[in-house]
């Protein structure tokens, strides 16, 4: 019997996703697929006796720790979750083998602390502090199985790190629930992103580089940046690294060198695993390679049309490119079962199109249910073999190597940031300047009497900008975010009342304020609320100071 889908779950919980250490709205990478085996067995009678003393039938201990189970199955994270994996864990050894067979929620099965996904011993969550003032937080959607865990996400780390021996490199994942299930199952912890940041900030990191394992820019690179966005301040630089496709581009036309060098290297992967010298070898003997990807409702979905463009750009005429969300259309796994039919190839090789061979790969693609690649392809009974390649395309060490080119660029990036604004700061003695000043809003602005400049004043390396409103409607200012200018202690910015002179010779009473500015030709957050009392976001920056 298969379980709700996760994708339904994450459906649910996108609104909070990352804040909350989530992925994105495609299916989670644990496994979800319940025991057929339980469902058909007799429910024991047998009762024996509980911690209180009362007694419990085999089937309320499954069933204690099946709720258990459901209730860390989420993609938030509360003050209670890591005790509620604990406590899970713990139930679940007391049962015995008969009893963990009647192991059935919602959610809850056997498989989730039974199934043997690898040694988790072999992983590194790089989560330790006291890592000095620069860090590559790597994140990950994340998966629960350990093999792939260690070899496709531990891969992209370990040649980001051995790249960058000046910059501590960090781990986070997106999908609680996978974190919850390791933490449960393996008591290794792994950070969420908001978990992640807070421990950069409190381990005094001034240069953040994040460092996506994503395939494309997708709606978890969208939800990544916005929870960056939040941490803006906290940092002297952030700078986030292209994920592996590179620029998605507006058509099914459009490629790049990053799809290119990841067609080349996947599709040499799967020629050498399976068996042959070339890929014309492979078509000589009638076979063809179809790369399954996730697929997404996300605009960058265009991005599998893009590498199938790519595939057929470099000659690749027997490899086929599909997704499991069968997004796009073109991508599901009927049409391109038909497309490998109507080329005529009798063999076919299956391999995941993704950084991670987790649940997809596993079950998705190569699982005995009869909805998996693997049997849909055989049902259709058109072909000699199928067979499937579980790796993920994080050990291929071409993609690692393209990992760690944009880490470089981004970190190049970071580094340009952090020299211009050290020069500018460090060029300007202690004195006044104009500064051009503007924001991301046309109602947040200087008075037009000020042509949108304000006096920036250097004293002792600080650097302090005298800003006037075009009236009192804005009340307070804050440095930083307006979700932290609301907490207890907040040191809010005060208005000086600014008398305008305007070309028309009439005057007017307004709002001012001094606004500390941590650095110049850069966008950096002032939160402002007005009469109303509500508080908004805003980006702003200082540039081009004048005498």
């Amino acid at each position: 019997m298969k379980k709700k889908s996760l994708t339904q779950v994450l459906a649910v919980a996108s609104a909070f996703i990352l804040l909350a250490g989530c992925g994105s709205t495609k299916s989670a990478d644990v496994t979800t697929e319940s025991s057929t085996e339980s469902s058909n067995q007799e429910v024991s009678t047998e009762v024996s006796e509980s911690a209180d003393g009362s007694e419990m039938t085999d089937e309320e201990r499954a069933k204690e720790v099946a709720d258990l189970i459901d209730a860390i199955y989420v993609q938030e994270w509360t003050d209670e979750t890591d005790e509620l994996c604990k406590k899970a864990k713990e139930a679940w050894d007391a049962l015995t083998d008969e009893q963990k067979e009647l192991v059935e929620g919602e959610f809850a099965d056997p498989d989730y602390f039974g199934k043997d996904t690898g040694d988790a011993s072999k992983d590194d969550p790089l989560n330790a502090d006291d890592i000095g003032e620069n860090e590559i937080l790597v994140v990950s959607f994340g998966t629960s199985f350990n093999d792939s865990r260690a070899m496709d996400i531990g891969g992209v780390e370990k040649a980001i790190a051995e790249e960058n021996p000046d910059w501590s490199v960090r781990r986070a994942f997106t999908a609680q629930i996978i974190i919850n299930h390791i933490l449960a199952r393996d008591g290794e912890k792994i950070d969420n992103v908001q978990q992640a940041l807070e421990r950069a900030v409190s381990n005094g990191v001034k240069n953040l580089v994040v460092q996506p394992t994503h395939l494309m820019h997708g709606a978890e690179y969208d939800e990544l940046t916005e929870a960056l966005s939040k941490y803006s301040d906290k940092f002297e630089s952030v700078s986030v690294a292209e994920p592996l496709l590179g620029e998605v581009g507006n058509d099914a036309t459009v490629i790049n060198e990053d799809k290119k060098a990841v067609a080349e290297a996947a599709v040499d992967a799967a020629v050498k695993t399976a068996g042959y010298d070339t890929l014309k070898d492979a078509e000589q003997d009638n076979t063809a390679f179809v790369f399954m990807g996730h697929g997404t409702a996300h605009t960058a979905k265009v991005s599998y049309s893009q590498m199938a463009t790519q595939m057929s750009e470099l000659g690749y005429e027997n490899v086929f490119v599909g997704t499991v969300e069968g997004e796009p259309e073109e991508t599901s796994c009927e049409n391109v079962i038909e497309k490998v039919k109507e080329a005529g190839y009798k063999k076919v090789v299956l391999r995941p199109l993704m950084v991670v061979a987790g649940d997809h790969a596993n079950n998705d693609m190569a699982g005995d249910e009869e909805d998996s690649w693997k049997s849909m392809f055989t049902a259709s009974g058109f072909f000699e073999t199928v067979d499937c390649q579980i790796e993920g395309l994080g050990r291929i060490s071409e993609v690692e190597d393209l990992y760690v080119s944009h880490t470089k660029a981004a970190i190049e990036s970071t580094e340009a940031v952090v020299d211009s604004s050290e020069t500018a700061s460090a060029a300007l003695e202690d004195g006044e300047y104009q500064v051009k000043f503007t924001t991301d809003s046309s109602m947040f602005k200087i008075n037009e009497a000020y042509d949108d400049y304000g006096t920036l004043t250097v004293k002792d390396g600080e650097m302090t900008i005298h800003i006037t409103l075009p009236s009192e409607n804005v009340v307070n200012l804050y440095l930083g975010l307006a979700e932290d200018a609301e907490k207890d202690g907040a040191v809010l910015l005060q208005p000086t009342k600014d008398e305008v002179t305007y070309s028309d010779g009439t005057t007017e009473t307004v709002n001012g304020f001094d606004v500390p500015v941590p650095y110049l030709d850069k966008e950096f957050d002032l939160a402002l609320v007005g009469t109303k009392g509500k508080w908004y976001d805003h980006k702003v920056t200082v540039e081009s100071p004048k005498q």
